[in-house]
């Protein structure tokens, strides 16, 4: 009590809270792909999250974001308008990718430039010897929108600290860190805890426009990057420092000191012995340092650094809405948080409210800072005069927000309301975090069909996406603490264990309602897919990775909510199986920085008796890297299936096809290869067993099914061909008798179904959207001739090394050579690499594949402790899931890889591994894959006798462990398909 009087003079001062943060960002130049800008602003998280922190500041406009494509077009803009940030998300391909940075600050020195890229291994290196001069901050980006909010209010907070400090005495957190990837996860953080904690500790103010006022007076928050910078902070702000954060290394007098933050905290100490210090550092040992100063310590390699973070700072640091109000009283009426509030609100509003607000132009301010330009124009231009009655224009506002939401249902991210999902609606989300990696690409999926209307002129075959609802992330972190899952899912338990706790555990319950309504809207049987932030994200897809499980549609909308529940919990279990944390750490990411939406979708097929499935689903890529007789590489390459697209994920026998050549298929080439390498198997849903028990396993209620079964269900008449042995000839087309091979013909070829010409659409069009080479999940599902439907299931950028590599390598000796392949994949020059690890080729058997897979294993798990890298060389395809076809290995047990090389031997003859989620991890991870014949002139060469002459560090029954002195220089030109690795100098 005794603090009241204190706080009511520090309230009343005679500068006032409105005259805070007087200096914002109005307008962000954004300098990206369109791609890149569609994830920043129509997911539809960023503009709200910005909204909904302006409007509770009291403040009417959130920044304008304006896009521009290149260099020049920034330079124009610059020059026409006026700009307070301008932030550039690089293209990696640009080998000079600062250079606009440093120009633009030359012509603009005032401007704060900001870098958002991609973290990964090859960024990391290239930061560190670019020329950084024009960059004020470069920042770590993973689609989280926080980090936008962050990064705004980071510079508006610089911009008016020295205003702030002084006028009322605004407190600093002082944040000291020199890691991009760090300062990246940690300021979101920090942000969050101060907007939470200021909102919480405003609600104590005596009225709603003191509450508004005080979320000003919030802590400031500034970064250091070097000694000398939280020198020169904190001796300027002195009597306003609320704590520090600091990491432990990092820059004094220009050199890496590894006691930086030591010595600072100890500087500190001796001007002010009381200022809360929350030390952060990536070595456990440096925790003496914290305890000798009397402050707390934060381990950077926990698993759950974030949460920690918010933890000391809470504990250490001591730490909006449309208002509808009687014009006559002043008083607050109700209030709108967004459009579904006044969608539901508007006729409950009274007369004189309404008239005030209207005559005010409150409520198209509502709809200017949501983007909503038509709406907000239209109730402008309108005056309160003109109508006959208040009745009327709220049916007139109500009205025109559902036209609104129905002309933008398409190509947008909406909320979730039980009460307006209906057939029509197409894509929305239920919760206030993200939506994910997989949720962002198929929502910029759906703006594309809904930008680009030559992909639906054949009005019986329409392209679209299926009907889809997005957990967001919130909800998972919800559930998670909720249900105090953290302990058992950071544990070591088995995957089994892991999943039977968060079967256990319960989802909100306020979901029950919105299910209930979406499950009462679908007409399918339900796929329920993880979305993560980092799934996807462009330079390290987390492809296939999590799990998807498939529910069927039952009558019982109970019984449906129950294994929907179930489903949604097992994906979030599958984020903390032993594969997904080794997958974390070979990424180097913080499995606590992983959080997980879901996507919930109507599957694509048709039931056959008690099965469900689709007649085509596929995979297909911008960039053919199998050129095979006239394609070329630009033209694309698809593979497709009978079944669910979980057959050519775990690498099933497909069919392959350039987009542009239908009718080349080598696979049909001759009778022998058609009989052989076509599609025997594929998966169904079941139906009939809805009670089956949820496991680790996916696929647990889907059926592995043969041809002769999809015969039955009379589902092939239009993919397939008929053999017919007598003759020993395939005829095209479905015949009554003789075997059926599942040649997709009269799709590629008869045009029963324009397949091809689709996925050139497509293809093209997503590349050029996305500014990069893409590849998209399919599926079809085919009514009749002539009749059917194209869904896109996914989209994601093919990712590449693009360290440049224009030497011509067909010039070297094969004498300097250990490995030789023209069938290469990946782009670079690797010249850190010490080992190779080979398969023996000399009596090998594929029966013990198994066996060596477990082999390479542990040889991998030393690797991945040493963190260092390695060319694995093997016979047949890496990763498949028949250990008849190659070495059944996870992505897990090879993570260390730097090479891959598959090996054809004389009595063992298999197809590459093309047109696996496993190989698309592979190839986005700039890891090197090489398709080697050394037994046919000109495809290659493998020196496996120079190997054997070299000392082995490891040998077991099956696999060699060479390490030389110097390193194998690896090089790869994506351009010509050749790669080399080099005997050491």
């Amino acid at each position: 009590m005794e603090k009241i009087p204190d706080i009511k003079a520090f309230r009343f001062k005679d500068t006032s809270f409105a005259d805070l943060m007087a200096k914002r960002i109005f307008n962000v130049l954004l300098i990206a792909t369109k791609y890149d800008s569609f994830m920043l602003e129509d997911d539809g998280r960023i503009d709200e999250q910005i909204f909904n922190e302006y409007t509770s500041l009291n403040l009417s406009y959130p920044p304008r974001f304006v896009q521009v494509v290149s260099e020049e077009e920034a330079l124009r803009e610059l020059e026409d308008n006026h700009y307070e940030l301008i932030i550039q998300m690089p293209n990696m391909d640009e080998t000079d990718m600062f250079a606009t940075a440093k120009h633009l600050k030359e012509k603009y020195p005032d401007i704060p430039f900001v870098v958002l890229t991609p973290f990964s291994r090859e960024v990391t290196k290239r930061l560190s010897q670019e020329n950084l001069s024009g960059v004020d901050y470069v920042f770590s980006w993973l689609g989280n929108p926080d980090l936008l909010l962050a990064i705004i209010k980071l510079i508006e907070d610089a911009m008016n600290v020295e205003h702030d400090t002084e006028s009322v005495g605004v407190q600093i957190i002082l944040l000291i860190e020199d890691s991009v990837r760090f300062y990246s996860s940690a300021l979101p953080t920090l942000f969050k805890i101060v907007m939470e904690e200021s909102k919480e500790f405003s609600k104590e103010a005596l009225n709603e426009h003191q509450q508004k006022l005080r979320m000003r007076g919030r802590p400031k928050i500034m970064l250091a990057r070097t000694y000398e910078e939280a020198v020169n902070i904190y001796t300027r702000y002195y009597n306003n420092i609320l704590g520090v954060v600091t990491d432990m290394s990092y820059t004094h007098k220009g050199i890496k000191d590894k006691l930086a933050g030591y010595h600072f905290a100890k500087w500190v100490r001796e001007r002010r012995r009381f200022v809360p210090i929350v030390f952060t550092s990536s070595e456990k040992s440096n925790e003496i340092y914290a305890e000798e100063l009397n402050s707390n310590f934060i381990d950077k390699n926990s698993k759950s650094f974030p949460r920690d973070l918010k933890k000391q700072v809470v504990n250490n640091f001591g730490f909006g809405d449309f208002i509808i109000i009687d014009p006559e009283t002043n008083e607050e009426v109700m209030r709108i948080r967004n459009l579904k509030d006044l969608q539901k609100n508007i006729f409950s509003i009274p007369d004189n409210s309404l008239a005030y607000h209207l005559s005010n132009d409150h409520f198209s301010r509502f709809f200017y800072s949501r983007a909503m330009f038509s709406v907000a124009g239209w109730l402008k231009r309108i005056s309160v005069s003109e109508y006959t009655s208040m009745e009327e224009a709220r049916q007139l506002i109500y009205d025109m927000i559902i036209k609104y939401r129905k002309v933008k249902n398409s190509g947008v991210v909406a909320i979730f309301d039980k009460d307006r999902f209906d057939e029509f609606s197409n894509f929305a989300r239920m919760g206030d975090g993200s939506i994910g990696g997989k949720g962002r690409s198929i929502a910029f999926m759906d703006n594309i069909v809904k930008e680009h209307l030559e992909l639906n002129e054949d009005v019986n075959i329409p392209v679209k996406i299926p009907r889809t609802v997005v957990l967001c992330t919130d909800i998972f972190d919800e559930f998670m603490e909720t249900n105090d899952l953290y302990p058992i899912a950071l544990s070591d338990r088995p995957d089994d264990e892991i999943l039977r706790y968060f079967l256990k555990a319960g989802l909100p319950d306020r979901l029950i309602e919105d299910f209930m309504a979406f499950l009462e809207t679908i007409k399918a049987p339900m796929a329920v897919r993880s979305s993560s932030l980092l799934e996807d994200s462009h330079y390290q897809p987390f492809a296939g990775v999590y799990s998807t499980y498939m529910i069927p549609l039952l009558e019982d909308k109970y019984q449906m909510l129950e294994l929907l529940s179930k489903a949604i919990k097992a994906v979030y279990a599958s984020v903390f199986y032993r594969d997904s944390k080794a997958y974390m750490t070979a990424t180097q990411n913080l499995i606590d920085q992983e959080k997980m939406a879901i996507v919930l979708q109507e599957a694509v097929g048709s039931v056959y008796g008690d099965r469900f499935y689709p007649t085509i689903s596929g995979v297909a890529r911008s960039l053919n890297f199998y050129p095979v007789g006239n394609e070329k590489p630009e033209e694309g390459i698809a593979n497709i299936v009978l079944g669910l697209g979980k057959y050519i994920v775990e690498g099933g026998v497909n069919l392959r096809f350039s987009p542009a050549h239908p009718h080349n298929i080598v696979q049909l080439s001759t009778v022998d290869l058609a009989l052989r390498d076509t599609q025997r198997y594929f998966y169904a849903l079941d139906l009939k067993s809805p009670d089956k028990e949820f496991t680790t396993n996916d696929g647990f209620n889907l059926l592995k099914l043969t041809i002769k079964d999809a015969e039955k269900d009379n589902s092939i008449r239009y993919i397939s061909s008929t053999y017919d042995p007598v003759d020993q000839v395939i005829y095209d087309g479905y015949y009554d008798s003789g075997r059926k091979i599942l040649s997709f013909v009269n799709v590629l070829q008869h045009n029963v179904f324009p397949l091809a010409e689709i996925l050139q659409q497509i293809l093209k069009i997503g590349q050029e959207e996305m500014g990069r080479a893409v590849e998209i999940e399919f599926a079809a599902d085919l009514k009749d001739k002539g009749e059917g439907n194209f869904y896109l299931l996914q989209i994601r950028p093919i990712v590449q090394n693009k360290e440049l590599q224009i030497e011509d390598l067909s010039r070297i000796k094969p004498e300097q050579e250990i490995l030789h392949s023209n069938s290469a994949l990946g782009h670079g020059v690797f010249s850190e690499v010490y080992d190779i690890v080979y398969v023996k080729t000399r009596d090998f058997n594929a029966a013990n594949n198994n066996k060596i897979a477990s082999e390479i294993d542990l040889i991998n798990a030393a690797f991945l402790e040493q963190e260092k890298n390695y060319v694995l060389v093997g016979p047949g395809r890496w990763g498949s899931s028949d250990p008849w076809l190659g070495i059944p290995v996870k992505w897990s047990q090879i993570s260390n890889a730097q090479v891959l090389v598959e090996l054809t031997l004389n009595n063992y003859k298999i197809e590459p591994s093309q047109g696996t989620h496993f190989f698309q991890n592979l190839t986005s991870f700039g890891v090197g894959y090489f398709s080697i014949n050394p037994y046919v002139s000109g495809e290659g060469l493998f020196d496996e006798d120079y190997l054997n002459s070299q000392p082995a560090i490891t040998e077991t029954e099956y696999v060699r462990h060479v390490r030389f002195e110097k390193p194998i220089v690896i090089k790869i030109n994506g351009k010509t398909n050749t790669g080399i690795v080099l005997k050491p100098e």
